[in-house]
């Protein structure tokens, strides 16, 4: 499992247009199913997620985390956080989970998210999205859990 964090001061993402989803200050999680991911891993990795200290505190060090602060989380979807570029120029994809499987972890991973943080936000499973972000920071961090 693969996720980037972006910290931001605002992002949304649409799809034809229409804004789905939208937070303010948080966290952009960029989310990435691999093939023998499972439930459990999902909740490792948004436990990880929620408790990460990459919120300045008063004294402006990263003490807090996006749960201390109460931030946003736009979920999106991004199977290609797994590519594979180590040969020729056309990324493979053979690292990401089947598009079932994909879905229903990251369906899975929002559900956990909702019932363990008061403001959740998505993208669209599949789907053509613009993402806008203002990264806060800049603080971008990888996280990966197998």
């Amino acid at each position: 499992m693969i996720a980037l964090l972006q910290r931001v001061s605002e992002a949304r993402v649409t799809v034809a247009g229409e804004v789905i989803g939208e937070i303010e200050a948080g966290l952009l999680v960029f989310f990435c199913v691999e093939p023998n991911d499972t439930e459990a891993l999902a909740q490792r990795m948004l436990s990880k997620i929620l408790k990460l200290r990459i919120f300045g505190d008063d004294e402006g060090k990263m003490n807090r985390s996006v749960h201390d602060v109460q931030g946003g989380l736009l979920l999106v979807s991004q199977f290609t956080l797994a590519a594979d570029t180590q040969g020729g120029n056309r990324p493979g994809f053979t690292g990401a989970a089947s598009p079932a499987l994909g879905e229903a972890l990251f369906n899975h991973f929002v559900g956990l998210a909702r019932a363990q943080h008061p403001t959740v936000q998505t993208g669209r499973f599949a789907a053509d999205m613009r993402v806008h972000l203002v990264n806060d920071g800049p603080i971008t961090i990888p996280l990966h859990m197998n």
